[in-house]
């Protein structure tokens, strides 16, 4: 996944000659930001609800976006942000999370107009349209300084679905007179069935071979969905590797699965790793821990006394359950295997919302985490409604944009069938505070 979507040359999201935009009508895929302002608009006030909740900071706020596309959010954030004059006085900067040299100039663009980049010793500056605020891009969420005194806003739209998984397949003991080898390196090694663990169901990793394996592996989500040959394929492997030793048995989660023999289940480490960054970035490591530095010395950082900030992460996948067989290729807004044109095709897979609040609570004992509830839900809440009104009385003479502004939010809300408003759910990471729900999630402004 990671080859196929970032890499320098040939990736998804990198190549600078792609024969189109991956994102919008004419691309691969569509954005809730793309289709209506008020999405993004309602993120924003989200961020300033949290703001005021917390004792409204007057400095050191700081807002992140993790893979922000073409900029479209993080433009609506900080228009909607500019109208609040005391919370716009508290940024000091943004930062956005970005590998992509040709997206990075496409946001740019969008924010900071004819304002050149500089090179930075963390990544390239530049300076927003938005009231002089400096913008940084970095390629990862460890190069924005840490700091004890700072307090970040961190939105992730669309973020964690695309980074790197795992996939496990849970197989029964092999019959005891099998005599199974493994070819390695240093030659043919027998495949003992005497050790306890071989009369148990064992997680074995799937992995990706340019061969149809006689034991293929066909994910769910790409079944029958192409005529084309794929260029690769899934293969079970032949016998337990570190990676399917340890992955599984982080969690309890997997166990009853892996009494299932068929099983399959897609483990993120890497979005585990972005959580536990995020949760310690607003509510400080955990005690004894070296995990939070700073970022030119190898001393731990001052403890963090008082948690402040927020994250808010938007995707799809399901609320509680364990991610099956989603990996999956997106081509023309239709889904196709996943090996198929590497590189030209958008890659993803679930998002294990459970598996994220659990690293994000055990990397920090100062937040808290709410939801995932379903994005039509937390849109209704926000009052997307009220918004979409407010925009069709400027329309009174425009009765086709009366009827964009509507059906972009109807779009937007759809619980029905695969609609995106339930399909797509929010999740809020928060400074601990005995439970007081954030706006959005049954919480109220300001309560």
């Amino acid at each position: 996944m990671r080859q196929c979507l970032t890499s320098p040359e040939g990736g998804y999201y990198t190549t600078k000659n792609q024969a189109k935009d991956q994102f919008g009508r004419k691309g691969d895929f569509i954005t809730s930001p793309e289709i209506s302002q008020v999405f993004g608009e309602l993120i924003g006030i989200w961020l300033y609800a949290e703001w005021m909740a917390q004792g409204k900071v007057s400095k050191g706020v700081e807002l992140v976006e993790l893979g922000p596309g073409r900029g479209t959010l993080m433009d609506d954030m900080l228009r909607t942000l500019s109208t609040f004059r005391q919370m716009r006085a508290s940024i000091d900067s943004v930062y956005l999370i970005e590998t992509s040299p040709s997206l990075r100039e496409t946001q740019r663009l969008l924010l900071c107009g004819e304002a050149p980049f500089e090179t930075v010793d963390i990544g390239i500056r530049s300076i927003s349209k938005y009231s002089g605020i400096p913008i940084t891009w970095c390629e990862d969420i460890r190069f924005v300084p840490k700091g004890a005194t700072k307090t970040p806003f961190i939105v992730a739209h669309e973020f964690f679905d695309a980074l790197p998984i795992h996939a496990f397949q849970s197989v029964p003991p092999r019959p005891s007179n099998s005599g199974t080898t493994l070819q390695t390196p240093t030659g043919l090694i027998p495949l003992s069935n005497q050790s306890p663990q071989s009369k148990q169901n064992q997680w074995r990793e799937l992995l990706v071979s340019t061969a149809p394996p006689p034991n293929l592996v066909v994910p769910h989500a790409a079944r029958n969905l192409s005529d084309t040959t794929p260029d690769f394929q899934l293969t079970l492997a032949k016998a337990s590797n570190p990676t399917s030793l340890l992955l599984p048995n982080r969690s309890e989660r997997y166990k009853t699965l892996l009494h299932r023999a068929g099983s399959t289940i897609e483990i993120s480490p890497e979005s585990h790793s972005y959580v536990a960054q995020i949760a310690q970035r607003i509510g400080g490591a955990p005690p004894n821990s070296t995990t939070l530095r700073s970022q030119d010395s190898s001393r731990p950082l001052e403890h963090k006394a008082t948690p402040s900030g927020a994250a808010l992460i938007l995707d799809y996948g399901p609320s509680g359950t364990v991610p099956i067989s989603t990996f999956r290729g997106i081509r023309s807004h239709k889904v196709v295997s996943p090996f198929f044109a590497a590189g030209q095709v958008d890659l993803s897979a679930d998002v294990d919302f459970t598996a994220l609040a659990e690293a994000a609570l055990h990397s920090s004992s100062g937040v808290e985490v709410h939801g995932p509830v379903e994005q039509g839900t937390w849109l209704e809440a926000m009052g997307i409604r009220t918004r979409a009104e407010m925009l069709c009385k400027g329309l009174e003479r425009d009765e086709a944009g009366r009827k964009r502004v509507v059906g972009a939010v109807e779009r937007l809300v759809e619980r029905g069938g695969g609609g995106m408003g339930k399909l797509y759910k929010v999740m809020a990471i928060v400074p601990e505070r005995g439970g007081r729900r954030p706006v959005g999630f049954g919480g109220e402004i300001g309560g």
